[in-house]
């Protein structure tokens, strides 16, 4: 469990999702599609984010998700920590577009640095715990956040109470149903305290794209 391979987007339309990354983000077998007609409404409780090397690249790259037809949540705005905004795919996930760079360097691209998902929890601590007991080591750790040490791993993993999460988002705290997500990595399949599941990754890879 000390590396993702990659996730799974849980969608209703799998051809419309998978059509979407390709063309907004271009991350490849990253992030994967399957269909799933589980319930699910409001917050479904995580974000992924998408790291970059300057605010060029965090334009281009939401700007390439809006014409593919996301919806924006936080426009691009600069911060205190640097500039990023924040966006809805149109099968319901929330992606955070964002750089620590103030300046551009160098001219425009939609290169990713890394990818990064967030989990909301109920009980950071306990969620934690958890993690450090399925082998995962924390890399930094204070108040309601904390992350792992995945170097290695196409994408990282990090805890955020559920609220602030949420907050962060810029959405209401409020979801029902199925999070529409599947973590896949390791050997064995796992479900987190907070409900998140996990599937080898041989075993999660979707039909959709084998086919």
């Amino acid at each position: 469990m000390n590396s993702i391979d990659h996730i799974i987007i849980e969608a209703t339309d799998v051809t419309a999702a998978e059509a979407f990354y390709d063309t907004a983000f271009g991350l490849g077998e990253r992030v994967r599609v399957r269909r799933s007609d589980a319930a699910t409404s409001g917050f479904r409780g995580f974000t992924l984010s998408l790291v970059v090397s300057q605010p060029a690249n965090v334009s281009a790259l939401f700007n390439a998700a809006l014409a593919a037809g996301a919806t924006a949540i936080k426009p691009v705005a600069k911060s205190m920590w640097g500039v990023g905004g924040t966006l809805r795919a149109p099968d319901g996930t929330i992606w955070k577009i964002a750089t620590t760079a103030k300046k551009d360097t160098v001219p425009a691209s939609r290169d990713v640095d890394a990818i990064v998902l967030l989990l909301g929890s109920g009980d950071v601590k306990v969620s934690k715990r958890y993690y450090v007991g399925q082998g995962l080591v924390v890399g930094k750790s204070f108040g309601a956040y904390a992350e792992f040490t995945m170097d290695d791993s196409p994408i990282r993993l990090g805890l955020y109470a559920r609220k602030a999460l949420a907050k962060d988002a810029g959405v209401p705290l409020e979801g029902t149903g199925s999070h529409r997500i599947v973590i896949a990595a390791g050997a064995s399949a796992a479900t987190d305290p907070d409900g998140f599941a996990w599937e080898p990754a041989a075993v999660a890879a979707p039909l959709s794209r084998a086919e």
